[in-house]
């Protein structure tokens, strides 16, 4: 799908705020609610926008230490390591990359034991795996909320 600058207009108040009412978007860049409706519509079918999420700080939920997992993966065990790696709980992103990991795996956990826990008895178990570094992130100075548009 071809974006024109309405439509990234549109993206934009949207990923600043989701709950933005159309009405809203279409006052800020001086167009009908009608038309702005069908834009987001055409922008949702393409899978321009993926979905509208709340954005929650881990902390708040009791999640007090988070990490990022670099795992090597076994030849010819992509697919089910990945699958498996799904079903743990504390995962909340799983990328595939180039370099020295395979797989970078964003985590969280209640505590340091609870990370331990989760990486020496759920990820190190796990068949698939030969090798893993975990990093814990002290504090995150700057996160988007998506690309830039």
């Amino acid at each position: 799908m071809e974006l024109d600058e309405t439509d990234r207009s549109i993206l934009r108040i949207l990923q600043e705020d989701a709950r933005t009412p159309f009405s809203e978007v279409a006052r800020r860049i001086d167009m009908s609610s009608a038309t702005v409706h069908d834009r987001v519509n055409r922008m949702e079918e393409a899978g321009v926008i993926e979905g509208y999420h709340a954005s929650i700080d881990p902390k708040a939920v009791g999640y007090g230490v988070s990490a990022f997992v670099g795992l090597r993966v076994e030849q010819g065990r992509e697919e089910d390591a990945l699958e498996r790696l799904r079903d743990i709980d504390g995962v909340c992103e799983i990328h595939l990359t180039t370099g020295e990991w395979d797989v970078i795996l964003k985590v969280v956990a209640a505590n340091t034991d609870s990370l331990r826990e989760l990486m020496f008895e759920r990820v190190a178990e796990m068949e698939g795996f030969s090798r893993s570094q975990t990093m814990i992130i002290l504090d995150t100075d700057y996160e988007a909320d998506g690309p830039p548009v």
